[in-house]
């Protein structure tokens, strides 16, 4: 037998416009639900709608009638200008929804519009470069040792001890740990599992997850002297936000904010980052407006890298998905690279002694 062959851009069926619209916003909510369903984040699915709806508002037809040569004016002109992480957004969220669309809803489209789905970004019209974070020197052990000499001398004098004991302890644990600080603030009571390992272990319930796959949980060693920091804090400052440490969900940093029934608020990461940024121009000026939560967690990086902790183990610590961008951590104040020249040079000298007349 010899089957029907169709030719795939002979239109077969017209829609009004109204239906168009209708089934554009069906094909939209399978790919939001196709995306949940990947389980990816709530905010990464945002994303890639918002960029949708901006490429959608200007073409002012369905996505799947662009062409190359729209892509080409989109880029090229109309956002030529917008930063690099924009352009790159735009161009990965189109890429994204037109895999789902020919693996989805191809044989649908060309059946309703004619339109035989191809992607009009390719490898000619894609915006090029990656986005890589910035590069965060972080500032030496003796550099933080002043900053948290004089951090904890001020708790004596200071007007409000709790709130700056807390974030004393935020920071200092975000340096010894390598925490984010919205897994910082994140944190119960009950996470802090003493009886696990050596020291204590912190249960990192919402850790960043890659490529926006939603919170990914760890275990976090309490080393380098955290378990000493924490035990001070829970014992001695804790109890000064006036809240039960036996309830469900306490949080391990609260505000002094509390909620309607009592209990105390949890603490924003704004706060943690405005007392950061305090203690930092009172006792480190040079580091004023540099020195972030984020800059901690390099040095945590760094810290332990020349303690001699292997890099997969700092990778561990940290949360990385990639041991790639544990090595983008790893800033090394010390002069090994310096002295390994030298020292190949002096070899090189010696080598020669006798041979140069």
């Amino acid at each position: 037998m010899l089957a029907v062959v169709r030719n795939l851009r002979e239109r077969r069926t017209a829609l009004s416009a109204e239906e168009l619209l209708d089934f554009e916003t069906d094909v939209m909510a399978g790919f939001v639900l196709a995306r949940a369903s990947a389980g990816l984040a709530d905010g990464t699915i945002r994303n890639d709608v918002s960029n949708l709806e901006q490429v959608r508002a200007w073409f002012d037809q369905p996505l799947w009638e662009m062409q190359p040569t729209d892509a080409d004016k989109y880029f090229g002109q109309v956002i030529r200008h917008a930063a690099k992480g924009t352009r790159l957004a735009r161009a990965q969220s189109m890429l994204t929804y037109f895999a789902f669309l020919e693996l989805r809803h191809k044989a649908e489209i060309h059946q309703l519009t004619g339109r035989v789905v191809e992607c009009p970004v390719d490898e000619m019209n894609r915006p090029r470069g990656n986005k890589q974070a910035a590069l965060r020197i972080p500032p030496t052990a003796a550099e933080l040792g002043v900053l948290f000499s004089g951090w904890r001398g001020e708790l004596i004098t200071c007007r409000k001890y709790a709130p700056m004991a807390r974030n004393y302890t935020a920071a200092k644990l975000m340096s010894l740990v390598g925490l984010r600080v919205n897994e910082v603030r994140c944190l119960d009571l009950d996470d802090v599992k003493w009886h696990l390992g050596r020291f204590g272990k912190l249960h990192v319930r919402l850790g960043k997850g890659t490529r926006g796959s939603g919170p990914r949980e760890r275990m976090v060693p309490l080393i380098n002297g955290a378990d000493v920091l924490l035990r001070w804090f829970i014992e001695d400052v804790w109890g000064l936000f006036d809240d039960d440490h036996t309830r469900p969900g306490a949080p391990l940093f609260p505000s002094e904010r509390h909620n309607r029934d009592g209990t105390a608020c949890r603490v924003g990461d704004d706060a943690l980052r405005a007392g950061l940024a305090a203690a930092t121009a009172a006792h480190l000026p040079g580091w004023a407006d540099k020195l972030t939560p984020h800059v901690l967690r390099h040095f945590c990086a760094s810290d332990l890298y020349l303690s001699g902790v292997d890099l997969l183990s700092i990778q561990e610590i940290l949360g990385h998905a990639w041991v790639a961008t544990t090595m983008k951590y790893i800033h090394i104040h010390r002069t090994r690279i310096e002295d390994a020249v030298l020292a190949g040079q002096q070899r090189a000298a010696q080598r020669l002694e006798g041979l140069v007349p």
